[in-house]
């Protein structure tokens, strides 16, 4: 007999906002889970290892703390959160057969729903969440953005499950409704001190928030040092065809909501009455989106002349919605 604890699946403008929505029975509105775990934020960094193509990495949303735990906290959601040496399957099961889905970590490369990603040595230690929703049998029924959860049998969602070194086998079950109203106030602070900083409290802050976006925008501009944009993706057609794509996916649809997140952001703070800050963060999508098209819209065999003009014209962008969110913080603060 299949047991689900719940019926509404798929994505709607960010993953994991609409996981933890259709969690909670799908009383919530996704903008209001998406900014109350922190909507917006902004991480820049490129990878470089040997042997492979400098890896850019751009985080839109906010970031580093979990999604869910924050969520839920801010939520008023009692939740229990544990880890254990093995898959606690008992547990998951006795929470489904109560109503209660299961939220869990896992490698994202190991989900077999996923394609082959030649990345995965390096993305697979990034957290990636999952809702389990259901079983059948020895069969999991696991919520990952379908419209329709994806059926696993239990050890190879285990083997996905362990693979996360970080989460190994973690696992986060919400236990009751709200037992107190959403911490607006809260969840707007937060943001506002990601986006200026520290973040982590070490040398690594230079990268996250505003410093992250100056940062962006003056490796981009950059055309002598070994940091800069021309050297690391501009001096080859495969870095250049590389970090055009990567560009557009890190802002429209990996570990963000199309718009680097400030769309779904600015309807939240609309909801909670923040109209100004909402205005500035939408009109810094635009030009978040604008970047992003420029970068899709690219001819991949752009000579050198082309690829300077790319990365002076996606710097003006990166500046002009720096403003805007400098602006945005600005009106919530006051």
């Amino acid at each position: 007999m299949t047991t689900l604890a719940y019926e509404d699946f798929g994505t709607g403008r960010h993953r994991e906002a609409s996981l933890i929505r259709h969690a909670l029975g799908s009383v919530h509105d996704e903008e209001l889970v998406a900014g109350l775990a922190g909507g917006v934020g902004f991480m820049y960094f490129v990878f470089e290892y040997g042997g492979r193509l400098p890896l850019l990495t751009i985080v839109a949303q906010a970031h580093p703390e979990p999604w869910v735990q924050v969520a839920l906290g801010r939520l008023g959601v009692p939740y229990e959160a544990t880890r254990a040496m093995n898959p606690r399957w008992g547990r998951v099961r006795a929470a489904l057969d109560a109503g209660q889905p299961a939220f869990c970590v896992v490698d994202r490369s190991a989900l077999p729903w996923h394609g082959p990603d030649p990345d995965a040595e390096l993305t697979g230690t990034d957290a990636y969440t999952v809702v389990i929703a259901g079983y059948d049998g020895d069969d999991l029924l696991v919520e990952d953005g379908a419209e329709t959860p994806y059926r696993i049998d239990r050890e190879e969602f285990g083997a996905a499950w362990t693979a996360h070194r970080k989460g190994r086998h973690q696992l986060i079950v919400p236990t009751g409704p709200p037992e107190e109203e959403p911490d607006v106030a809260g969840a707007i602070g937060s943001t506002v001190r990601h986006l200026t900083g520290p973040v982590l409290g070490n040398a690594f802050d230079v990268n996250f928030g505003f410093s992250g976006m100056e940062r962006l925008a003056a490796q981009l501009r950059d055309g002598s040092t070994a940091a800069g944009w021309e050297h690391r993706f501009g001096s080859a057609p495969e870095a250049f065809r590389a970090v055009t794509g990567r560009l557009y996916s890190c802002l429209e649809e990996e570990w963000t909501a199309p718009g680097a997140t400030r769309p779904l952001y600015a309807d939240f703070l609309d909801l909670v009455g923040r109209t100004e800050a909402a205005a500035l963060f939408r009109e810094s999508a635009g030009q978040w989106s604008e970047l992003a098209a420029l970068a899709r819209d690219t001819a991949p065999d752009a000579g050198p002349g082309e690829r300077r003009s790319f990365f002076d014209a996606c710097a003006q962008h990166v500046d002009r919605s720096l403003d805007l969110e400098r602006q945005a913080v600005r009106s919530l603060t006051d």
